[in-house]
């Protein structure tokens, strides 16, 4: 059964320093976006957005059907998946976050995840996702991580951030809430707090695996 939270997965940076796409590295007999959104198939999210923003014509040239969500939703494993190109992917993660905005068109809350931060285990995703509040954060070790859950009041103000502002960043955006309209979850899945942005952290994550 799904729900009305929509899943808004980043993949727009240019992964300089692991030296290729984050999201078509190879794990096991797959890419690793499209083992993200495997992980998210297992929850009962149904929709997802994903923003492409530097290199996307390499997704297009791995996973064909990718270009085919850039104009209606292309069904993987039970998600309905569309596909977002931030056409200035120079002005950051930010700019990709604000190119999928624009483009959902309900009033859904979303789970926010990058591509390099693996997604957790099904049954604590799915704790975020039951959780009410404005924003939601899941924490290891009282650290914060991600998916971070948004109310759509909250997300919908972000499309009219100043790009070019100090305030176009996310943690800048939620520093200014009241603690109460935040609710963090404690998760035992380390997962919510790792960056996977260099070659070592990927071996190193194989190999745990």
């Amino acid at each position: 059964m799904g729900n009305d939270t929509v899943f808004v997965l980043l993949a727009g940076g240019k992964s300089e320093r692991m030296g290729i796409d984050k999201g078509l590295l190879k794990y096991q007999h797959t890419f690793w976006i499209l083992e993200q959104l495997l992980r998210i198939s297992k929850t009962t999210i149904s929709e997802v957005f994903i923003g492409l923003g530097y290199n996307y014509q390499h997704y297009f040239t791995a996973i064909p059907w990718f270009k085919n969500a850039l104009s209606k939703s292309i069904t993987f494993h039970g998600l309905n998946v569309k596909v977002v190109i931030n056409k200035h992917p120079e002005l950051g993660s930010f700019a990709t976050l604000q190119s999928v905005l624009k483009a959902i068109k309900s009033s859904s809350y979303i789970l926010l995840n990058p591509i390099d931060v693996p997604i957790l285990n099904t049954s604590e995703l799915e704790q975020i996702i039951d959780t009410q509040n404005l924003v939601v954060i899941p924490t290891y070790n009282k650290e914060r991580g991600h998916p971070v859950k948004l109310h759509s009041s909250l997300w919908k103000q972000l499309i009219n951030v100043a790009i070019k502002s100090n305030d176009a960043r996310l943690d800048y955006q939620l520093r200014k809430l009241p603690t109460k309209n935040i609710s963090f979850i404690k998760v035992n899945d380390c997962s919510i707090i790792k960056n996977l942005n260099t070659k070592p952290e990927w071996v190193s994550f194989l190999n745990k695996k």
